[in-house]
C-alpha cells in the first residue's frame, strides 16, 4: 500500500513508518498536521500516484482540537474514494458522526492504546484501502449510545455550548452579549447557528430557545 501519514508525536510518526516499511508498504508522506498531508496527498493524485490511505491523528496543531478530522473531511470531500483511518488516543462520537455521516466506505477509526498487535493496524489499512468500514469496538459502543439529540450538542463550537449555558441560565441575550465581551449581533448569529444545529422548528423563536435550553438540560 501507499500511505499518508499526518501526526504531531514525532515518536509514533517515525514509529509506524519504519513499521509499514518493513512490511512492505510505501509511506509517501509522514507529517506532523493536516494541512501538509492534503498537499502532499494532492501531489501524489496530480502525479498519477495516489495514496491508498491516510492516517491522520485527530489533534494537531495548531491548536490541537479537530485538526486531523477537518483535513479527512477534506480528503473525503475531495476524493470521495480516498481511505482514511482516524488514529487517536480518545473516542471521539462527534468526530467519528461527522466523518461517518456521508459514504462512510473506506473509512476507519482505531483507538491508539487500543491496538495491540501491529498485524491488527495493517490488517485494518488493507481493508479501509478494499473500502471496507472498521471500527474500534470501543468507537462502535459509544456511537451505539450516543443519541441524536446529544450528537447534536456535541455539533455546537465551544462558543455556541457557551451562550447556551448562559441561556439554559436565564440570561438574555444583552446579558450574554456582556459577559462573553461579544456584540449583540454576534450573540444572535451564535443562537441561530444553535436553532440550526439543533434542527429546531423555524417558526418560534421564543419556543426554539425553551426547546434549546431543554436539550441542553438533558444532555
Amino acid at each position: 500500500m501507499r500511505i499518508a501519514i499526518a501526526e504531531d508525536s514525532a515518536i509514533l510518526r517515525d514509529g509506524l513508518t519504519a513499521l509499514l516499511h518493513r512490511r512492505g508498504h510505501e509511506v509517501v508522506v509522514a507529517v506532523d498536521n493536516g494541512t501538509e498531508l492534503l498537499a502532499a496527498v494532492e501531489e501524489q493524485v496530480a502525479a498519477g500516484t495516489p495514496c491508498d490511505v491516510a492516517v491522520l491523528d485527530v489533534r494537531m496543531p495548531p491548536t490541537f482540537t479537530d485538526e486531523g478530522l477537518r483535513a479527512a473531511l477534506e480528503l473525503r470531500a475531495r476524493h470521495p474514494e480516498h481511505g482514511v483511518l482516524l488514529f487517536s488516543q480518545y473516542v471521539e462520537t462527534r468526530f467519528a458522526t461527522e466523518l461517518l455521516r456521508g459514504d462512510a466506505r473506506a473509512i476507519g477509526y482505531l483507538l491508539k492504546d487500543r491496538v495491540a498487535d501491529v498485524a491488527d493496524f495493517t490488517d485494518a489499512l488493507e481493508r479501509i484501502a478494499a473500502g471496507q468500514t472498521v471500527l474500534d469496538p470501543e468507537v462502535l459502543s459509544q456511537l451505539l449510545r450516543s443519541s441524536p439529540e446529544r450528537a447534536a450538542l456535541e455539533r455546537l463550537t465551544s462558543r455556541e455550548q457557551e451562550v447556551l449555558e448562559l441561556m439554559a441560565l436565564g440570561r438574555t441575550n444583552f446579558a450574554i452579549a456582556k459577559a462573553l465581551y461579544l456584540s449583540a449581533g454576534a450573540v444572535e448569529k451564535n443562537i441561530s447557528s444553535i436553532f440550526a444545529k439543533l434542527d429546531l422548528p423555524t417558526d418560534d423563536a421564543a419556543h426554539r430557545r425553551v426547546l434549546a435550553v431543554v436539550r441542553y438540560l438533558q444532555r
